[in-house]
């Protein structure tokens, strides 16, 4: 009886992965579609921000590793003499752009009902909205997401990937895709590090290993430990686009 409910079962899943593979092979043309369309936006978005001088940073992460938290306080430490202007997304509410707008920026909130990322053209709708003057720093905060946004061109000029010490050291090896593409991991709740079986080491390391070329900022959004690195990064290299 088992023999037979076993071989039953096997030649249902060899069904199915026939239904399967015909499937994933339709969603594959459709997705390349899609993605061709968004990187032709994408490259619009950034001829648009390069006759603007701007400076456009990407900001990727999980849910909860406090990309928002870290706008805030770049933001709020720096807008006297940085003008800010924010696209924010997430599938529903006005909270991260309440609290962005709180910090010091002018921020449009993008709410993607059911879709997981921001596209290119969600953005470019965003940034038509602000009416931002040349010489601007423009952050867009993708949803909480470690896949779908990684592989959106949105026209960026940098892409930073936030890593919390509360999401483990080997989100790289499972998301390698996410930092292969970031230009910076900012390795974010620093401050928890005492409380948590966290290595920074081990989560450098692993990043390292599928981009060698990326740059590392250790802080807390929290406290402000170690912010000002990075704040001088960011200086520096908006300077260098607003320059050119």
């Amino acid at each position: 009886m088992v023999a037979v409910a076993v071989m039953i079962t096997i030649m249902a899943i060899a069904t199915d992965i026939v239904m399967v593979t015909h499937m994933v092979a339709v969603v594959a043309v459709a997705t390349a579609e899609m993605i061709r369309r968004n990187n032709e936006t994408a490259e619009d978005n950034r001829i648009f921000f390069e006759r603007k001088n701007a400076t456009v940073v990407h900001l990727m992460g999980s849910a909860g590793a406090g990309k928002t938290a870290f706008m805030e306080r770049w933001i709020a430490d720096n807008n006297k003499d940085v003008d800010f202007f924010v696209v924010a997304g997430d599938q529903q509410s006005m909270n991260d752009a309440n609290r962005i707008q709180h910090a010091g920026a002018s921020v449009v909130q993008i709410n993607t009902g059911t879709e997981n990322h921001l596209d290119a053209n969600m953005v470019r709708q965003g940034i038509d909205l602000l009416h931002m003057p040349d010489n601007s720093m423009v952050v867009i905060e993708n949803l909480g997401n470690m896949t779908t946004p990684s592989h959106m061109d949105l026209g960026e000029t940098m892409r930073v990937v936030v890593l919390a010490t509360t999401d483990g050291e080997d989100k790289a090896q499972k998301y390698p895709f996410l930092f292969q593409t970031a230009d910076v991991c900012i390795i974010n709740k620093t401050d928890l590090l005492p409380h948590l079986n966290f290595s920074v080491d081990e989560a450098k390391n692993n990043v390292l290993k599928v981009n060698k070329g990326i740059k590392f900022f250790e802080v807390s959004a929290q406290s402000g430990d170690g912010m000002d690195k990075w704040y001088e990064y960011a200086k520096q290299t908006h300077m260098a686009y607003t320059m050119e």
